[in-house]
């Protein structure tokens, strides 16, 4: 995506302001009884379903940086089925930001490849793998809050969105996807002309997850994603992840492994020399 400033708040407002109330959601319907007889149709459909689904896979990814001798990570290999959560622990300058810096595509790794692998119902591959481009993840950095660089919500959150003037199919499809990402993150009850600095520690780490979830990635990774927050803030943030497993594929670098344990389907221990093993949290 072309990086270029947002346009105005005032000016961007008006321009998807309609489209964001025509999202706003309605109420529910009231309720309506179920028969046994259809509750018991209902469990035979779900049984029928396809089990078709899909993995994130790393398979023996090695990094060398260039001009050294000794490799940061070494035949790293894992697999991650869509919307699960997994969790990468282990001692501090073992790889794990390493890892996680090849799987942004923020450096290229030396051997191995980072893929999405479709599963037939039979357990095995439907097809070919496809190779995981960096635009379809999401990083969340430690203290994502340092990065930001708008002096309002809205502009933070477009920041390098690309400008097109006077498409409104365009800026439909943008409020869509902006609306998506706030009601994901539980920020609309914040105003997008608020100064990002000015949130409390929590809300920052909400916008720092909105800024990546307008995409919609294949994969979203975050980097101890509790470090710095005080104990309320870190329970939302874990609340927040838990909503979020729900419907995205979560990678996780943490070393507050109690907190999160209940959202793990999987977990690996990172050890030193950049070696990868998979292993139960030591809680």
């Amino acid at each position: 995506m072309t990086t270029v400033a947002a346009n105005s708040v005032s000016g961007f407002k008006r321009s998807i302001g309609l489209t964001m109330l025509q999202l706003q959601p309605k109420p529910p319907s009231p309720a309506v009884p179920v028969s046994r007889f259809r509750l018991k149709f209902q469990k035979i459909q779900l049984f029928r379903i396809s089990c078709d689904y899909s993995c994130f896979e790393v398979r023996d990814l090695g990094y060398q940086p260039p001009g050294t001798q000794f490799g940061l990570l070494n035949s790293v290999s894992f697999s991650l089925p869509e919307k699960s959560f997994g969790v990468i622990f282990g001692q501090s300058g073992s790889g794990k930001t390493t890892l996680l810096q090849l799987l942004a595509g923020i450096s290229k790794p030396t051997s191995g490849s980072i893929c999405i692998q479709k599963y037939g119902n039979d357990g095995n591959p439907s097809q070919a793998p496809e190779p995981l481009i960096p635009e379809r993840v999401g990083m969340v950095f430690q203290f994502p809050e340092r990065y930001f660089v708008a002096d309002n919500v809205l502009d933070e959150v477009t920041f390098g969105w690309p400008r097109l003037k006077g498409d409104l199919q365009f800026k439909e499809h943008l409020a869509v996807r902006l609306q998506r990402a706030i009601n994901w993150v539980g920020l609309n009850e914040i105003s997008l002309d608020k100064d990002p600095h000015s949130l409390s520690g929590g809300y920052q780490r909400r916008l720092a997850l909105a800024i990546q979830l307008v995409q919609v990635p294949d994969l979203l990774i975050l980097d101890e994603p509790l470090a710095g927050l005080d104990w309320k803030a870190r329970a939302d943030v874990v609340k927040l992840l838990k909503h979020l497993k729900e419907e995205l594929t979560v990678l996780v670098v943490s070393h507050d492994l109690r907190e999160l344990s209940s959202l793990v389907d999987r977990s690996w221990r990172m050890e030193m020399g950049g070696r990868l093993k998979e292993d139960m949290l030591p809680l």
